[in-house]
C-alpha cells in the first residue's frame, strides 16, 4: 500500500512520545507530576453542564447540525461586545469549528496557493506550523525571543518577505511563551498588515489568564484589526470545556465566508447540545471565570517563587495556563533534559525545542495540579540536581 509524502512533513506527537515514557514510569509504581499538557484540572460551570444536558434530552438535538444556530452566532456577537467592547460583530462574521486547531485547517486551505509563503511565531504551538504546510504554504518563522519581551517584533521582518507573505498568525497571550500582548505591539501588527497586504490571524485562547495587569482582550478591539484580521476566539481554557472543542472563527466576513466554504467539504457542524453549551458559556454567569484566573496566579507565583528559590532564571509567565523556563547551567537539550528529569525526579515537562528553534533552551511548564503540587515539583528538581 502507498502512503502519502505528507506524512513525512511531520514528526511523531511529542505529546505521545512523552506520554509513552510517563505510562512506562507508572506501571513501575513511579509517583508521577505531570505538567506536560494544558487540560485544565478545573470543572465547568454548573449551568454550562445542565445546558449541554437539557439540549442532549431532546431528540431534535441529534440531527445533523448543518450551521451554526442563530442563538450561537448572537451570543458570540454579543459576547464582543460585552466582554472585548468590539461594537459591529455581525452573524456572517462568526463561523463556529471543532477547536481552533481544526478551524485552523479549513482557513489556510482558503488563503493560500501551494508556495506561497506565511509568517509563523518561533516557539509556537505546533498547529500554527502544521496547518500552514497542509495547505501547501512555505512558512516563514519570526522569533519570540527574551530580548523583545517573547513578543512579535515585526521590524525584524525583511521587507522582501512581508511583502510575498499571505497572512500572519499571531498568538497573544502566547502558548508556550507566556507573553501578553500590548496595545503598542497590536498597533504595531496592524501598520505592518496594511503596509504589506498581510492578513492577520489572531488566536486568543487565553484572554481570561492574564496576570499581574489589566484583563486581558481581543485583536479585534484595536482601531483598523477588523480590516486586517480575523481571530479565533477559543472558550476551552476560560471555562473548562477542552473536550468539548467550542471555539469560533471572528473577524472580515469575506475571510469567514471563505474558511467556511472549505470546511462545509468534510464538517456538518457542531452537534447541537455542544452549541448548547457554548452558547451557555458565552452569555454567562461569569464570575467563575475571575475565580479561575487567580487560581491560576496562585499557581503561577507558586511554581516561579519555587524556580527561582532553587537557582532557576525566574520564568516568563505573564499570561496563558503555561510557564516558560530557560534550562539552568546553560543547557540547550530540551529533550534530553525532559527526559533525564522524568526518570529522575519523576516530573513531566514539554520540552522547548518541541515548538520550534528557538524553543531550545527552555521547557514548558503547565500549571495543572494545585500549589502544594507545584511546589513539590520544584523540591524535586533540586533533590535531583537538576
Amino acid at each position: 500500500m502507498h502512503l502519502s509524502k505528507r506524512l513525512d512533513l511531520f514528526e511523531d506527537e511529542v505529546f505521545a512520545k512523552i506520554n509513552e515514557r510517563r505510562q512506562e514510569l507508572e506501571r513501575k509504581g513511579r509517583d508521577i507530576i505531570d505538567l506536560s499538557v494544558g487540560t485544565p484540572d478545573f470543572e465547568p460551570a454548573h449551568h454550562v453542564i445542565e445546558a449541554l444536558r437539557a439540549a442532549a434530552a431532546d431528540p431534535a438535538s441529534w440531527r445533523y447540525a448543518l450551521h451554526d444556530t442563530p442563538e450561537l452566532k448572537d451570543a458570540v456577537c454579543g459576547y464582543y461586545e460585552r466582554r472585548f467592547g468590539v461594537e459591529g460583530i455581525t452573524p456572517d462574521m462568526v463561523m463556529g469549528c471543532r477547536g481552533t486547531q481544526e478551524g485552523l485547517v479549513p482557513l489556510a486551505e482558503a488563503l493560500v496557493d501551494p508556495g506561497d509563503l506565511v509568517l509563523i511565531p518561533d516557539p509556537c504551538y505546533p498547529i500554527f506550523r502544521g496547518s500552514a504546510v497542509l495547505a501547501g504554504a512555505t512558512p516563514w518563522f519570526y522569533p519570540l525571543v527574551a530580548e523583545h519581551g517573547f513578543l512579535p517584533y515585526v521590524a525584524g521582518i525583511p521587507d522582501e518577505v512581508a511583502d510575498r507573505a499571505r497572512y500572519m498568525l499571531v498568538s497573544l497571550p502566547a502558548n508556550p511563551v507566556g507573553s501578553v500582548g500590548t496595545p503598542e505591539v497590536y498597533r504595531e501588527i496592524i501598520d505592518f498588515a496594511r503596509t504589506h497586504d498581510i492578513l492577520i490571524i489572531h488566536d486568543n485562547a487565553y484572554s481570561d489568564i492574564v496576570f499581574d495587569g489589566p484583563a486581558g482582550g481581543s485583536f479585534l478591539s484595536y482601531p483598523g484589526a477588523l480590516d486586517v484580521g480575523v481571530e479565533f476566539l477559543s472558550l476551552s481554557k476560560s471555562f473548562d470545556v477542552t473536550g468539548a472543542r467550542l471555539s469560533f472563527l471572528v473577524g472580515r466576513p469575506d475571510v469567514v465566508a471563505a474558511a467556511y466554504k472549505i470546511r462545509s467539504q468534510y464538517d456538518f457542524g457542531t452537534f447541537l447540545p455542544e452549541q448548547a453549551a457554548a452558547v451557555a458559556c458565552l452569555e454567562g454567569p461569569f464570575e467563575g471565570v475571575e475565580r479561575q484566573r487567580m487560581l491560576y496566579q496562585e499557581r503561577r507565583d507558586a511554581l516561579c517563587d519555587g524556580l527561582e528559590a532553587i537557582g532557576w532564571e525566574r520564568p516568563n509567565a505573564h499570561g496563558t495556563m503555561f510557564v516558560w523556563g530557560r534550562l539552568p547551567h546553560g543547557r540547550r537539550d530540551s529533550w534530553d533534559f525532559v527526559l533525564e528529569l522524568m526518570d529522575r525526579a519523576g516530573v513531566v515537562l514539554t520540552p522547548g525545542a518541541s515548538f520550534g528553534e528557538h524553543g531550545e533552551g527552555y521547557v514548558r511548564f503547565a500549571l495543572v495540579v494545585p500549589p502544594a503540587r507545584l511546589r513539590e515539583a520544584c523540591e524535586r528538581i533540586a533533590a535531583a540536581g537538576m
